[in-house]
């Protein structure tokens, strides 16, 4: 499964020491860094990361108080992210915890202590994504995941395929979405990702995929190929399987 994390952090020290440890933890991702509070509210509607670290210090140039913002999600949430605090000191641990901050870490930020709370949040099942954000200026669009058959380039921008038939434009490339999705999302061809949850064929002479609530055949390529022939044997050992 990949994770998401955004920063919202004035020292670019900060920023670049908790992307360092992160190094250790490869299926996490960092969506966004921002010592600003309206640009991270931006990042987090957009991507919906797992966890947000937030300086609760207070950011450079801001009249606002960290947890002043992250009440605020509430507003256009409706479930927060896991919060984590970043401070210089424990003076602020007692206001973070009644604020349901998930947990406190001292700057610089210690390997060890993160690996602890990265191992608490895959204790409680950390981040299970359902929904998938478009943004398009003010417009927010929201789309469950699991109701995704495939995603298909269109230049620089994306259409999704729906499991009721609709079709959805999105302005990012291919790359974004095989980089943010869940695991199940398979890339078999430059143009096309697939929800492997809806295969029901894949036929190596024809080179092409069916779905099944659908008549979409998709055609993978040479390149994909042994994506697709990882895909089979995951799907195999969940079959019965029947010679012909």
């Amino acid at each position: 499964m990949k994770y998401k994390y955004s920063i919202i952090e004035s020292e670019k020290s900060i920023i670049k020491n908790l992307h360092n440890c992160f190094k250790k933890f490869p299926e996490y991702t960092c969506v966004g860094a921002s010592n600003c509070y309206n640009e991270s509210l931006d990042l987090i509607l957009e991507h919906a990361p797992s966890i947000v670290f937030v300086n609760v210090d207070g950011l450079q140039n801001n009249d606002s108080t960290a947890f002043n913002f992250i009440n605020g999600l509430y507003h256009y949430m409706e479930k927060l992210p896991f919060i984590i605090a970043l401070s210089n000191s424990t003076e602020l641990a007692y206001t973070s915890l009644k604020n349901n901050f998930f947990d406190y870490l001292l700057k610089p930020i210690n390997e060890f202590e993160l690996r602890k709370s990265i191992s608490r949040l895959n204790k409680i099942s950390v981040n299970k994504l359902d929904k998938l954000c478009l943004k398009s200026y003010k417009d927010y669009r929201f789309l469950d995941i699991d109701e995704i058959l495939f995603l298909k380039a269109d230049n620089n921008t994306s259409d999704i395929f729906m499991n009721d038939g609709s079709t959805v434009s999105a302005y990012k490339t291919l790359k974004t979405y095989e980089t943010i999705l869940p695991e199940n999302f398979i890339r078999i061809h430059n143009s096309y990702i697939i929800n492997q949850n809806y295969v029901s064929r894949i036929h190596f002479g024809k080179s092409e995929c069916s779905l099944k609530k659908s008549s979409y055949h998709i055609p993978f390529s040479k390149l994909y190929r042994n994506n697709v022939i990882i895909l089979e044997k995951t799907l195999s050992k969940k079959a019965l399987l029947s010679l012909n």
